[in-house]
Protein backbone atom coordinates (compact mmCIF):
# COMPACT_ATOMS: atom_id res chain seq x y z
CA UNK A 1 0.00 0.00 0.00
CA UNK A 2 1.07 3.27 -0.64
CA UNK A 3 1.39 6.22 2.03
CA UNK A 4 -2.33 7.16 2.02
CA UNK A 5 -3.43 4.22 1.92
CA UNK A 6 -1.17 3.38 4.77
CA UNK A 7 -2.76 6.45 6.78
CA UNK A 8 -6.12 5.16 5.95
CA UNK A 9 -5.91 2.17 7.24
CA UNK A 10 -4.35 3.22 10.62
CA UNK A 11 -7.02 5.50 11.50
CA UNK A 12 -9.75 2.58 10.40
CA UNK A 13 -12.62 4.01 9.63
CA UNK A 14 -13.75 6.71 7.05
CA UNK A 15 -16.26 9.58 6.96
CA UNK A 16 -18.87 9.39 4.18
CA UNK A 17 -19.69 13.17 3.86
CA UNK A 18 -22.16 15.07 1.58
CA UNK A 19 -21.81 18.71 2.66
CA UNK A 20 -24.93 21.29 1.29
CA UNK A 21 -23.25 24.42 2.56
CA UNK A 22 -19.95 23.69 2.46
CA UNK A 23 -19.31 27.58 3.14
CA UNK A 24 -20.93 26.96 6.67
CA UNK A 25 -20.09 23.74 7.49
CA UNK A 26 -16.71 22.34 6.64
CA UNK A 27 -14.31 24.13 8.90
CA UNK A 28 -16.14 23.59 11.96
CA UNK A 29 -16.76 19.65 10.60
CA UNK A 30 -12.85 19.22 10.29
CA UNK A 31 -12.13 20.29 13.52
CA UNK A 32 -15.02 17.65 14.94
CA UNK A 33 -13.36 15.01 12.85
CA UNK A 34 -10.08 15.86 14.14
CA UNK A 35 -11.44 16.59 17.37
CA UNK A 36 -12.75 12.66 17.14
CA UNK A 37 -9.52 11.12 16.20
CA UNK A 38 -10.65 10.60 12.68
CA UNK A 39 -8.33 13.17 10.77
CA UNK A 40 -9.69 11.98 7.00
CA UNK A 41 -13.15 12.65 5.35
CA UNK A 42 -14.16 11.75 2.12
CA UNK A 43 -16.56 14.15 0.48
CA UNK A 44 -19.09 13.10 -1.95
CA UNK A 45 -19.54 15.40 -5.13
CA UNK A 46 -23.16 14.12 -4.82
CA UNK A 47 -23.49 17.58 -3.32
CA UNK A 48 -22.48 20.78 -5.25
CA UNK A 49 -19.41 21.97 -3.80
CA UNK A 50 -17.26 19.02 -2.94
CA UNK A 51 -14.03 20.82 -4.13
CA UNK A 52 -15.18 23.94 -2.21
CA UNK A 53 -15.37 21.75 0.90
CA UNK A 54 -12.09 20.10 0.46
CA UNK A 55 -9.99 23.21 0.45
CA UNK A 56 -11.65 24.81 3.05
CA UNK A 57 -10.68 21.37 5.53
CA UNK A 58 -7.24 21.02 4.17
CA UNK A 59 -6.65 24.63 4.78
CA UNK A 60 -7.77 24.57 8.01
CA UNK A 61 -6.36 21.04 9.08
CA UNK A 62 -3.43 20.24 6.56
CA UNK A 63 -3.09 17.16 8.45
CA UNK A 64 -5.86 15.54 7.30
CA UNK A 65 -6.17 13.48 4.61
CA UNK A 66 -9.03 14.96 2.71
CA UNK A 67 -10.21 12.99 -0.50
CA UNK A 68 -13.51 12.56 -2.91
CA UNK A 69 -16.40 10.27 -3.16
CA UNK A 70 -19.06 9.63 -5.80
CA UNK A 71 -16.10 10.76 -8.53
CA UNK A 72 -17.31 10.17 -12.34
CA UNK A 73 -15.50 11.99 -14.34
CA UNK A 74 -12.14 13.12 -15.17
CA UNK A 75 -13.25 16.85 -14.49
CA UNK A 76 -13.69 15.87 -11.06
CA UNK A 77 -10.59 14.21 -10.61
CA UNK A 78 -9.54 17.31 -11.85
CA UNK A 79 -11.37 19.31 -9.48
CA UNK A 80 -10.26 17.28 -6.54
CA UNK A 81 -6.65 17.59 -7.33
CA UNK A 82 -7.05 21.70 -7.85
CA UNK A 83 -8.71 21.85 -4.03
CA UNK A 84 -5.84 19.57 -2.81
CA UNK A 85 -7.76 16.39 -2.45
CA UNK A 86 -5.66 13.45 -1.84
CA UNK A 87 -7.41 10.49 -2.71
CA UNK A 88 -10.43 9.61 -5.08
CA UNK A 89 -12.98 7.15 -4.86
CA UNK A 90 -15.58 5.64 -7.27
CA UNK A 91 -18.82 4.16 -6.99
CA UNK A 92 -17.88 1.61 -9.57
CA UNK A 93 -14.82 0.54 -11.67
CA UNK A 94 -14.42 2.84 -14.72
CA UNK A 95 -10.80 1.51 -16.41
CA UNK A 96 -10.82 4.81 -17.83
CA UNK A 97 -11.18 7.09 -15.21
CA UNK A 98 -8.93 4.64 -12.82
CA UNK A 99 -6.34 5.15 -15.47
CA UNK A 100 -6.63 8.93 -15.39
CA UNK A 101 -6.21 8.91 -11.58
CA UNK A 102 -2.89 7.04 -12.27
CA UNK A 103 -1.73 9.83 -14.68
CA UNK A 104 -2.28 12.30 -12.40
CA UNK A 105 -0.79 10.89 -9.46
CA UNK A 106 -3.30 10.67 -7.30
CA UNK A 107 -5.06 7.38 -5.10
CA UNK A 108 -8.21 5.76 -6.29
CA UNK A 109 -10.00 3.83 -4.43
CA UNK A 110 -12.41 2.49 -7.30
CA UNK A 111 -16.22 0.67 -6.40
CA UNK A 112 -15.89 -3.40 -6.89
CA UNK A 113 -18.06 -6.26 -6.04
CA UNK A 114 -17.66 -8.99 -8.88
CA UNK A 115 -14.62 -11.33 -9.68
CA UNK A 116 -14.65 -9.59 -12.89
CA UNK A 117 -13.95 -5.99 -11.13
CA UNK A 118 -11.36 -7.99 -8.92
CA UNK A 119 -9.58 -8.82 -12.11
CA UNK A 120 -9.70 -5.70 -14.04
CA UNK A 121 -8.49 -3.79 -10.62
CA UNK A 122 -5.62 -6.46 -10.44
CA UNK A 123 -4.26 -5.13 -14.01
CA UNK A 124 -4.60 -1.79 -13.33
CA UNK A 125 -2.30 -2.84 -10.45
CA UNK A 126 -4.16 -1.91 -7.75
CA UNK A 127 -4.10 -3.06 -4.18
CA UNK A 128 -6.91 -1.42 -2.12
CA UNK A 129 -10.65 -1.40 -3.77
CA UNK A 130 -13.87 -0.31 -2.25
CA UNK A 131 -16.44 -2.35 -1.61
CA UNK A 132 -19.44 -0.66 -2.88
CA UNK A 133 -22.14 -1.29 -1.48
CA UNK A 134 -20.87 -3.52 1.06
CA UNK A 135 -23.80 -5.49 3.31
CA UNK A 136 -26.07 -5.21 -0.28
CA UNK A 137 -23.44 -6.87 -2.10
CA UNK A 138 -22.55 -9.90 0.11
CA UNK A 139 -21.25 -7.84 3.14
CA UNK A 140 -18.29 -9.56 4.74
CA UNK A 141 -18.78 -13.45 3.24
CA UNK A 142 -18.27 -12.29 0.09
CA UNK A 143 -15.34 -9.86 0.66
CA UNK A 144 -13.83 -12.89 2.02
CA UNK A 145 -14.96 -15.43 -0.24
CA UNK A 146 -13.19 -13.11 -3.17
CA UNK A 147 -10.02 -12.64 -1.42
CA UNK A 148 -9.88 -16.84 -1.98
CA UNK A 149 -8.66 -16.05 -5.87
CA UNK A 150 -7.67 -12.94 -5.17
CA UNK A 151 -5.83 -12.47 -2.09
CA UNK A 152 -3.82 -9.58 -3.01
CA UNK A 153 -6.37 -6.92 -2.11
CA UNK A 154 -7.32 -4.86 0.93
CA UNK A 155 -10.79 -4.08 1.10
CA UNK A 156 -12.42 -1.06 1.99
CA UNK A 157 -16.37 -1.84 2.75
CA UNK A 158 -18.69 1.22 2.10
CA UNK A 159 -22.58 0.92 2.52
CA UNK A 160 -24.45 -0.46 5.51
CA UNK A 161 -21.72 -0.03 7.77
CA UNK A 162 -22.39 1.18 11.33
CA UNK A 163 -21.86 1.01 14.77
CA UNK A 164 -23.96 -2.39 15.20
CA UNK A 165 -21.30 -3.89 12.31
CA UNK A 166 -17.95 -2.42 12.51
CA UNK A 167 -16.56 -4.59 15.01
CA UNK A 168 -16.90 -7.45 12.70
CA UNK A 169 -15.73 -5.87 9.78
CA UNK A 170 -12.70 -4.39 11.44
CA UNK A 171 -11.57 -7.59 13.21
CA UNK A 172 -10.93 -9.14 9.56
CA UNK A 173 -7.54 -8.45 8.19
CA UNK A 174 -8.69 -8.01 4.45
CA UNK A 175 -10.04 -5.10 5.62
CA UNK A 176 -8.32 -1.90 5.35
CA UNK A 177 -10.60 0.38 7.06
CA UNK A 178 -14.61 0.93 7.08
CA UNK A 179 -16.55 3.66 4.95
CA UNK A 180 -19.57 5.21 6.26
CA UNK A 181 -22.02 8.12 6.36
CA UNK A 182 -23.12 7.52 9.86
CA UNK A 183 -20.51 9.08 11.43
CA UNK A 184 -21.63 12.53 9.97
CA UNK A 185 -25.55 12.02 8.96
CA UNK A 186 -26.98 14.75 7.37
CA UNK A 187 -29.20 15.68 10.55
CA UNK A 188 -26.39 16.34 12.29
CA UNK A 189 -24.12 18.15 10.17
CA UNK A 190 -27.25 20.69 9.21
CA UNK A 191 -28.09 20.90 13.01
CA UNK A 192 -24.78 22.05 13.61
CA UNK A 193 -24.28 19.12 16.04
CA UNK A 194 -20.66 18.81 16.13
CA UNK A 195 -20.14 17.31 19.83
CA UNK A 196 -22.59 14.72 18.72
CA UNK A 197 -20.10 13.78 15.30
CA UNK A 198 -17.12 14.12 17.60
CA UNK A 199 -18.66 10.82 19.78
CA UNK A 200 -19.70 8.72 17.14
CA UNK A 201 -15.89 9.25 15.69
CA UNK A 202 -14.25 7.98 18.95
CA UNK A 203 -16.35 5.23 19.26
CA UNK A 204 -15.56 4.47 15.34
CA UNK A 205 -11.93 4.63 16.51
CA UNK A 206 -12.49 2.63 19.83
CA UNK A 207 -14.56 -0.21 18.27
CA UNK A 208 -11.55 -0.66 15.69
CA UNK A 209 -8.90 -0.87 18.05
CA UNK A 210 -10.52 -2.88 20.55
CA UNK A 211 -11.46 -5.52 17.33
CA UNK A 212 -8.27 -5.57 15.86
CA UNK A 213 -6.65 -6.43 18.81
Amino acid sequence: MNEIQNRISRIGVVPVIKLTNPARDAAPLSDTLCAGGVPVAEITFRAEGADEAMNIMVQRHPEMLVGAGTVLTADQVDRTIAAGGQFVVTPGLDVELVRYCQKKGITCFPGCTTPTDYHAAYRLGLEVLKFFPAEQSGGLAKIKAMAAPFGMFKVMPTGGISLKNLAEYAACPIIAACGGSYMCPDRLITEGRWDEITELCKKSVEIVKEARG
